[in-house]
């Protein structure tokens, strides 16, 4: 089987997941995983796909298609193995006013360690009190082995004195 890990951004509308979907099981693929969203009127995701090795080249050929014909400018990628995290995992939630830097300041602390964010999803709403921008985050994270929860836990706190938002390690 082949694996393959597609990007994909188009013009939000209508039918763009069925135009993606049908390509791939017409070659016999497999949608493994993905992730997609709306983001500023466009249509942007990733997706990971399995394919028989006789059907790759054809699928691989209909994906250009479809970027050609206007419909989603898909990018084709073959997808490896992926490491063995062996480290001890958490999740990390930060909530607090939105403003630039925060997403680096904290990934920054992370890469400190060695850590590796495995997802991220970000989000800014409006505050419910005050109507300002509040900015919410959410990454799943792996530790190198060595590395403690506790320890990067501490770090963090400190960071969100600093940055004066609250974030919360769970495991």
């Amino acid at each position: 089987m082949a694996n393959f890990v597609l990007t994909v951004l188009g013009d939000d509308r209508p039918g763009l997941v069925d135009n993606l979907s049908g390509v791939v099981t017409a070659h016999g693929g497999n949608w493994e995983r993905s992730q997609m969203a709306r983001l500023g009127g466009k249509f942007a995701g990733i997706v990971q796909v399995h394919v028989p090795d006789a059907q790759a080249a054809g699928l691989q050929q209909a994906l250009r298609a479809l970027s050609d014909e206007g419909l989603l400018q898909v990018s084709i990628h073959a997808a490896g193995a992926a490491p063995a995290a062996d480290g001890a995992r958490f999740v990390l939630s930060l909530v607090g006013t939105d403003r630039p830097g925060l997403v680096h300041s904290v990934s920054s602390a992370l890469a400190e360690v060695g850590a590796s964010i495995e997802e991220l999803d970000t989000a800014t709403t409006e505050a419910p009190m005050s109507g300002g921008p509040l900015f919410e985050a959410t990454a799943a994270v792996v530790l190198p082995a060595g590395v403690t929860i506790e320890a990067v836990r501490d770090q963090l706190e400190a960071l969100a004195d600093r940055l004066m938002v609250d974030i919360d390690v769970v495991h």
